[in-house]
């Protein structure tokens, strides 16, 4: 079964400036436990079927206007059979006046009630991707995650295989720095991945010899980063002088991290290979293979091979099928 999250309805309060109206006990007793929202106007006409009581509700002018051309016994009976399922939360966009009426029924079923002066539309979609970050599935990582021309760069390794002293010299030639050690990775959506470092840890690096450092302190606000997008995965290994590595990189290989697909390179470290600069060209290597360019089916083409490259692969499928 896999991990649930929840976050503090005092968090999303602080996050998106939220005025609170009424509070049945401490927000941060208060657990919100799904990244989907709800705006209630089919409910309030009595329809419940597929009501999910965990969702954030949401209303607006929309909602407030079909109340208000109600009569009163109608907007109690509409209230009581949407706010008698206990919704998470209640909040009301563009800072628009709560009617008495509104706010003691949420009184009555003890249902958490807030108001932002933010228009409708913009809130719902600042706080879909607030719910989708802070809910998302998680893994935890051993390695370094930097940031590389634009790209968010995972390198893996057995601890000794210089994840860390590559940082150091990325920070240096740079680029930004994101986590060390533990690299907690959050699957935003379907096909997003975003690294992190634990609070605890955040910008530190441990160097062999040297001990801990504090890249923000010793290198300055400019050479780290919150979080970033993980685009490609680099995993050092010793050089193995038995085994045969990529020399072309014509087809892509990947990592599946949280049932993402996420390109992947293995780079053999041997004495007097300089990995930053080696990281630094396959950053590049990826932004320009997601743009449509791949140089080895360039050089492939060039040399007439092209077309034999396809014949082998078609050879291959039919010797497996």
């Amino acid at each position: 079964m896999s991990e649930s999250y929840s976050v503090s309805l005092q968090k999303i309060i602080e996050n998106h400036s939220l005025e609170v109206i009424y509070l049945p006990k401490d927000a941060n007793d208060i657990l919100v436990v799904t990244n989907e929202i709800n705006r209630p106007g089919i409910v309030l006409t009595g329809y419940i079927d597929y009501f999910d009581p965990l969702r954030i509700q949401i209303l607006g002018w929309t909602e407030f206007g079909f109340l208000q051309n109600m009569s009163d016994e109608d907007k109690d009976k509409a209230l009581s059979c949407w706010l008698g399922m206990h919704p998470a939360a209640a909040v009301i966009t563009r800072g628009l006046e709560i009617p008495d009426y509104f706010k003691s029924a949420c009184e009555k079923y003890k249902v958490p009630l807030l108001r932002t002066q933010e228009e409708t539309s913009p809130f719902l979609a600042s706080l879909i991707q607030y719910l989708n970050s802070s809910l998302a599935p998680r893994i935890t990582r051993h390695g370094v995650l930097c940031e590389v021309y634009g790209e968010g760069v995972l390198i893996l390794g057995e601890s000794g295989a210089g994840k860390s002293e590559t940082a150091v010299e990325l920070i240096k030639r740079g680029h930004r720095f994101i986590a060390d050690d533990a690299v907690e990775i959050r699957k935003t959506d379907a096909h997003t991945l975003v690294g992190a470092s634990p609070n605890n840890i955040r910008h530190f690096i441990e160097l062999r010899g040297i001990g801990i450092i504090n890249a923000r302190r010793l290198f300055g606000m400019g050479s780290v980063k919150a979080s970033e997008k993980i685009d490609m995965v680099v995993q050092l290994e010793p050089w193995d002088s038995t085994k045969a590595y990529d020399r072309l990189g014509i087809d892509s290989e990947y990592a599946i991290i949280l049932d993402v697909k996420v390109p992947v390179i293995t780079v053999p470290v041997n004495p007097g290979r300089n990995l930053a600069v080696i990281i630094e060209t396959a950053a590049m290597n990826n932004r320009q293979k997601k743009m449509g360019y791949n140089a080895a089916r360039e050089l492939m083409a060039s040399l007439g091979m092209e077309d034999f490259e396809a014949e082998e692969k078609e050879l291959e499928i039919w010797k497996n099928s």
